[in-house]
């Protein structure tokens, strides 16, 4: 039986795999019509495998067409003359893989010069492929170089300089197309950047699964073994992971492999929230990534904090350096307005999460001491959450705790109520046995926090004060989300950073569903003590 793949390459026979049946089309065309293309994406989008099918449903559709694979992982070290020397040994290899795949032998002379031939050089490499051209006759060879940014810094410039002369010569280019692969991008490798060296790219994006592809991912499984998704789970799956491959893999093998839901049984929102809350706190090599990445540079977190809680947003300008970098790793993308924003809920949630100081030193003021309560008390007698009597001790919080929110460690005090919100409702919902997890829906801006307890939702929007016009937009931003997960009660948060704050708390009805609203001051400086 397949399996959902999360390590490296997927291969059709072991695994279930999204055929990507437009992309590949779209890749064929362009290496048919000869162009040099480039794909720079974050570890884990799949583009290693998606690539190598490409090549495959290629020289199955036109066997004229000779794929050449190279690898650049491990030459990040080399010196140009064994980096040279190791690519011509790496050419010569796939090479041969070919003729053996085909089942037919090379000529004579093609061998003969193989044996004979040394690349030293990038003019060396230049009349190799002009040799290679006469020797393979009618072959057009398409050459793929994964993990491109492991070129050595010496060889760079050269190597696309002549990649460039020969797409731009005059006479049939040979390799007839290359491609690209790599995480960062050609401006990334710091060549001599006078000049751009390889300025005929075609540059190719591989997107993310999409909601009907994560169908049809989900469905090969429903397929050969006959238990079904719930379609709120696939809706759900798709949401969370904003498509992105290795996540919606890894969400469907906890739900299949690991936690031992009868086949017999559908697949139900209540078995995706064990799931996700799973996914949410373990540690695998996607999360890793991220994790280690954004941990990087000290100013990444004020960035993404600015992206995350400011509805005007932060401009999507990749000549900034940070945000170059954040995007080069796939934390942050392009939004339809220009602006940054978190590529999906998973990552905000574990952002969050690695920013936030294992103690704020305040945690044993969360309760008032002189009541003698703990989080149980914040159940009625039915087991629902009392959100009001919660968010109403959190408002309490604040002002009790005062200028000591400003000494919570290594936070930026614009931001560390919703810090302090994020901790006070996590360690309440584990007392309680329920789980919690957010939800994005403009992608910056604002904060949706999912309370999930005793099979009911209970959503926190959570935002910084920035004006009556957008507080007031707030409520009918978070009537409509209410709308989508079918509450009728919601709760917004607002944290007032302004020199004379005006708390608020305000119960009232927004399209039909009842919304309870917090502006809570949150002081900025330590009082004079004169």
């Amino acid at each position: 039986m397949r399996r959902f793949g999360t390590q490296g390459r997927v291969y059709p026979d072991r695994h279930y795999v999204v055929p990507r049946t437009e992309e590949i089309a779209d890749f064929i065309a362009r290496v048919k019509d000869g162009r040099y293309i480039v794909l720079f994406a974050p570890r884990q989008t799949g583009k290693t495998t998606f690539f190598r099918f490409a090549l495959e449903a290629l020289t199955t559709e036109d066997p004229t067409y000779f794929p050449i694979q190279l690898d650049f992982q491990v030459m990040r070290s080399a010196s140009p003359p064994i980096f040279y020397d190791r690519l011509y040994q790496m050419i010569c290899m796939q090479i041969e893989s070919v003729f053996q795949k085909n089942e037919i032998k090379p000529i004579a002379d093609l061998t003969q010069f193989l044996d004979r031939t040394q690349l030293s050089d990038h003019f060396s490499m230049l009349a190799f492929f002009e040799e290679l051209e006469i020797l393979l006759g009618n072959k057009k060879v398409v050459l793929l170089i994964d993990e491109f940014d492991g070129i050595p810094q010496d060889v760079v410039s050269d190597f696309l300089y002549t990649l460039r002369n020969i797409y731009l010569a005059n006479e049939l280019q040979y390799p007839h197309s290359v491609g690209i692969v790599g995480v960062k991008s050609i401006s990334q490798l710091n060549y001599d950047c006078s000049v751009s060296p390889f300025n005929i790219q075609d540059e190719f994006r591989l997107p993310n699964f999409t909601f009907q592809q994560v169908q049809e991912l989900l469905s090969q499984y429903t397929d050969e073994v006959g238990q079904e998704f719930a379609p709120e789970v696939i809706a759900s799956i798709h949401k969370q992971t904003a498509g992105q491959p290795v996540l919606v893999n890894r969400l469907a093998q906890i739900l299949t492999e690991e936690m031992d839901i009868p086949k017999t049984e559908t697949i139900t929102p209540i078995h995706f929230s064990a799931a996700h809350t799973r996914l949410l706190r373990e540690q695998n090599v996607n999360i890793q990534h991220l994790t280690t990445n954004i941990r990087r540079d000290r100013r990444f977190e004020s960035m993404l904090m600015k992206i995350m809680a400011r509805e005007e947003g932060v401009d999507f300008n990749l000549d900034d350096d940070i945000i170059s970098e954040l995007a080069t790793y796939g934390v942050i993308k392009e939004a339809s307005d220009g602006k940054c924003e978190i590529v999906n809920p998973i990552y905000l949630y574990r952002i969050i999460r690695t920013f936030k100081p294992t103690f704020n030193g305040l945690e044993n003021e969360y309760l008032p001491e002189e009541k003698d309560e703990c989080f149980l008390d914040y159940l009625t007698a039915n087991g629902q959450i009392d959100m009001v009597k919660l968010l109403d001790n959190f408002r309490d919080f604040i002002a009790r705790v005062g200028f000591r929110i400003l000494q919570v460690p290594d936070k930026p005090q614009e931001y560390v109520g919703q810090h302090l919100l994020y901790a006070y409702l996590e360690q309440f919902i584990r007392s309680v046995g329920g789980n919690m997890y957010l939800e994005v829906q403009t992608g910056r801006g604002r904060m949706d926090l999912l309370l999930i307890h005793n099979q009911r939702k209970y959503i926190v929007e959570t935002k910084i004060w920035e004006g009556k016009n957008r507080y007031t937009a707030g409520k009918k931003q978070l009537a409509a989300y209410m709308e989508l997960e079918r509450t009728t009660e919601g709760y917004y948060v607002v944290f007032d950073h302004r020199d004379k704050p005006e708390p608020l708390v305000e119960t009232e009805t927004v399209n039909g569903v009842t919304i309870r609203s917090y502006v809570i001051p949150v002081m900025q400086t330590r009082p004079s003590s004169v």
